[in-house]
């Protein structure tokens, strides 16, 4: 008969417990932004990219109508694909939702990726990229930057026959910054075409229409081009956990295969309906969002004898960097006495940055105002 231990001890040393597999034992955890102080208080939270305006007020009236939560939500989420087709002039059928875009960036490597095979993404990008990596058995290779922004050059010279998936956010994040609409395309042609490139467009609807990249039309003309976008950014539905991507038939037929049955709650669905219809909505956070970030970038940029500047940005944050005697971490601590949390990166390669999202213009002039101050004060 088998013996059991009678203490953690004995069974450690009498048996062996399950092992993690290598590649998700050398994942590093996603850390979400903060919102309280080393000490405890609760701050503002300007951390995680949340929109200050909050949502539209027809998808709040959405939620307060949602009712039973006995029954389980449309498999499909159909009725929040044909919005979203509406929005977008996008075939339903060519639609996915998930639970937020992370499910879907991660279910893109799943699908395409595994042990053996390469994911490229560009050094200061989304670090949910190397985690898809690493959680489907994949290699993560991390591509030179140039100058906090995706290098193309560099991005096609690291394509290997191994490479299966690129991934490339535009805007970036936690960078901010930008590739144009040819440059994107540019990658796109230099790609073989059995590697998948996904575009993630978190960030796509801080993008003026007359900058628009293109990603949508590529995704629509091309059989290796998939599109993610999320309700958590400018639609202030980040609370919701609302994604979808948009491709070549095949490809969401690969992700539907293995995604949740689920996944997208009822009140979800009807939030994000709800959210579509209000396009308006979306325009005053856009112009909100455009107008207090040029005024903070410039406050940012008037302390640039102290060492600061501001990466440009077209994403609702700025990464200010602290290149002289003001470090990120006292203008952490400086802008927590303040009242606010902001994201300090040293896990992303980034330990003289800090990501301070848009928030409103009072709260910006707060910020502008300690990071002036503790650059006065000589720190």
């Amino acid at each position: 008969m088998r013996a059991f231990a009678t203490d953690e001890t004995d069974a450690m040393a009498d048996y062996t417990r399950p092992q993690m597999k290598p590649y998700v034992e050398a994942i590093h955890a996603y850390v979400p932004g903060k919102s309280k102080s080393a000490d405890g208080r609760e701050l503002v939270k300007l951390s995680a990219n949340e929109n200050p305006l909050g949502c539209s007020p027809l998808a709040l009236e959405a939620l307060e109508k949602v009712q039973s939560p006995a029954p389980y939500p449309d498999p499909g989420s159909t009725a929040l694909r044909e919005a979203i087709g509406k929005v977008h002039g996008i075939d339903p059928a060519r639609i996915v939702c998930g639970t937020g875009s992370d499910e879907l960036l991660n279910l893109a490597a799943q699908a395409f990726a595994g042990p053996g095979d390469e994911v490229m993404f560009s050094r200061f990008s989304f670090s949910v990229y190397d985690i898809a990596a690493r959680r489907c058995g994949a290699t993560p290779v991390e591509v030179d930057d140039a100058d906090f922004t995706a290098d193309v050059d560099a991005l096609l010279a690291a394509v290997t026959p191994d490479t299966r998936v690129v991934f490339i956010a535009n805007p970036n994040n936690p960078t901010g910054t930008f590739l144009p609409r040819e440059e994107l395309a540019r990658l796109h042609a230099g790609l073989p075409a059995d590697v998948l490139l996904v575009i993630d467009q978190a960030y796509g609807e801080y993008v003026t229409a007359d900058m628009d990249d293109g990603g949508l039309e590529l995704a629509a003309a091309h059989a290796n081009v998939l599109v993610t976008r999320t309700f958590s950014k400018i639609y202030g539905l980040a609370g919701e956990r609302i994604g979808w991507a948009t491709g070549a038939p095949h490809l969401i037929d690969a992700l539907n295969r293995i995604r949740g049955p689920f996944n997208v709650t009822t009140s979800g669905q009807r939030a994000g309906i709800a959210a579509m219809g209000d396009q308006d909505f979306v325009t005053r956070s856009r112009e909100h969002n455009a107008a207090v970030r040029a005024r903070f970038t410039e406050a940012v940029e008037s302390l640039g004898n102290h060492g600061l500047r501001a990466v440009p940005s077209e994403a609702n944050f700025v990464l200010v960097l602290f290149q002289g005697a003001v470090t990120a971490e006292a203008a952490l601590h400086a802008i927590a006495d303040a009242g606010y949390a902001v994201r300090h990166l040293p896990g992303q390669g980034l330990p003289h940055a800090l990501r301070i999202t848009i928030g409103t213009d009072a709260q910006m002039a707060d910020i502008a105002d300690a990071l002036r101050q503790l650059c006065e004060s000589g720190a």
